[in-house]
């Protein structure tokens, strides 16, 4: 009985920990240890199964997060969050619940989340992705209603000042995504300046594991000729090459849901090497997102 009460949450748990640490690795490890206390604690005194689990879940993600901060300011080059896919048709029942808990994985989200205090940002996805009530929250936290309304109210606003702006559907996302993805590959530098914004950003996320700018690149010129000079034949095997793959004729594009929105994925003897996400914004893509961290590719099927 205790296992099943434990696995009724294990979905929400995991979708708790991902969003507070933006790595599957560390998520499965914390609700791992999750498990282990409540396996080791006396579970018939609990009153609130999920309450209880999701407290226990939050304060190890937390405690995990601060530890993982000066790592990742150690880390290679731009550090991103770690894909994961996500279906829209989902496992959520309810329509407009899968579209907030998608939309809180958005890879332009976490990018974000990463500027938050650990505190903050637990508060802030147990609020703001999952609706949880003030209260709550300060139990799974340790602080006080009052406290937590602050910490709320200071990480929405931090949030709502830098988290990019869409203004196009998923639909037109993903035409601009393919037709992103098909300019780089034809090498096709003016129309694919065409669709960039004067200011775009590439952020890249190669984890020193793979071939990638060390710091972000700003402005179409840049960003352009580094997008087709690796999608050229001659790029893409130095870049294939670079993460242990030798077999350029094995490479392939699928277009699907990454972290809740289209993005492109790139295989290479059907292993992702490379996922694109884009943030677009008046028509034009304003920022592209590349992870290529081998690392951070190998659960890309795992649920959000």
């Amino acid at each position: 009985m205790t296992v099943e009460r434990f696995e009724e949450h294990r979905d929400l748990l995991t979708g708790v920990a991902y969003r507070i640490l933006g790595t599957v690795a560390d998520a499965e490890d914390v609700v791992q240890e999750a498990w282990l206390r409540w396996s080791g604690a006396d579970t018939a005194a609990v009153e609130n199964d999920r309450a209880y689990l999701i407290r226990v879940t939050t304060r190890l993600a937390v405690d995990r997060l601060r530890r993982a901060k000066a790592r990742r300011e150690s880390h290679v080059g731009e550090w991103l969050p770690e894909p994961v896919g996500t279906d829209p048709a989902g496992t959520v029942p309810d329509v407009a619940e899968r579209v907030e808990l998608t939309n809180s994985v958005e890879l332009a989200l976490l990018v974000v989340l990463e500027t938050l205090s650990p505190l903050e940002r637990a508060v802030f996805v147990l609020r703001e992705a999952f609706g949880l009530p003030y209260a709550e929250i300060g139990g799974a936290v340790g602080r006080t209603e009052a406290t937590v309304r602050q910490l709320a109210r200071r990480a929405r606003k931090h949030v709502e000042e830098r988290r990019p702006r869409f203004d196009v559907d998923r639909m037109s996302r993903r035409r601009i995504t393919e037709r992103f993805i098909g300019a780089c590959v034809d090498g096709d530098l003016d129309g694919l300046i065409a669709m960039l914004s004067d200011d775009v950003t590439l952020v890249a996320d190669g984890g020193g594991r793979a071939k990638a700018p060390l710091r972000a690149l700003i402005g179409t010129g840049k960003v352009a000729r580094f997008l087709t000079a690796i999608a050229t034949e001659a790029g893409a095997r130095r870049f294939a090459e670079s993460l242990g793959v030798a077999a350029p004729e094995g490479y392939a594009v699928e277009f699907t849901d990454v972290n809740g929105a289209p993005a492109a994925v790139v295989t290479a003897g059907a292993r992702p090497i490379s996922v694109f996400s884009l943030v677009v914004l008046d028509g034009l893509v304003r920022t592209v997102y590349l992870v290529a961290d081998p690392e951070k590719l190998t659960r890309l099927a795992s649920p959000a």
